[in-house]
């Protein structure tokens, strides 16, 4: 093993290596004999006698991982996890939460994507939409589907797509299918 040069060629393709900064997300360490030679552990060399192991710590960091991840996927509004670490992968939010029908037509839409075994965070605070899409957008979860009396007088709940804020307007009965659907598809590419 040796380090790098800036500029030397790839062995793959033959491009000039560039360097970059980087995050340590893993290590491994060569402990050698100390620890076994203490411990008494040996294992048989090719000739029969008895050898205290090489032992190595190797550790990949996860709460690294995931500072790297959401590192590369954050935005001005916050981190837009992709689905395959998102904490959760749909947020359902509920706009106007006093409201009986809306309420009980998001409690449906919830149970459906439950039942789909679709991992959903359910925001029914008491709070202004803004305060709603502004918390969803900074913890990042892939997809946002709103359910809100006027959507619902006109028989739609909107869904809107993190990473690239596309959205789309789905029809209540449909909508529950449709994201899992989305969220089936892309679980099959992660």
């Amino acid at each position: 093993l040796r380090q790098v040069a800036e500029g030397e060629p790839c062995p793959s393709c033959g491009a000039a290596l560039r360097a970059r900064k980087t995050i340590e997300v893993g290590h491994i360490f060569k402990l050698g004999t100390r620890y076994s030679e203490a411990l008494g552990a040996t294992v048989l060399d090719a000739g029969g006698k008895a050898v205290p192991l090489v032992m190595g710590s190797y550790g990949i960091g996860i709460g690294r991982c995931m500072a790297a991840v959401a590192e590369r996927c954050a935005d001005a509004a916050g981190i837009a996890w992709p689905l395959a670490v998102a904490p959760y992968e749909v947020v359902l939010t509920l706009l106007n939460p006093k409201d009986a029908a809306t309420s009980d037509a998001a409690g449906g839409i919830y149970d459906a994507l439950v039942k789909e075994g679709i991992e959903v965070l359910f925001d029914d605070r008491d709070e202004r939409p803004g305060v709603k899409f502004n918390d969803a957008d900074l913890i990042g979860i892939p997809y946002r589907l709103t359910v809100g009396p006027k959507g619902l007088a006109e028989g739609r709940v909107e869904l809107v797509r993190r990473r690239t804020r596309e959205s789309r307007n789905l029809d209540l009965q449909k909508a529950a299918r449709e994201v899992a659907e989305r969220v089936f598809e892309e679980r099959g590419r992660a």
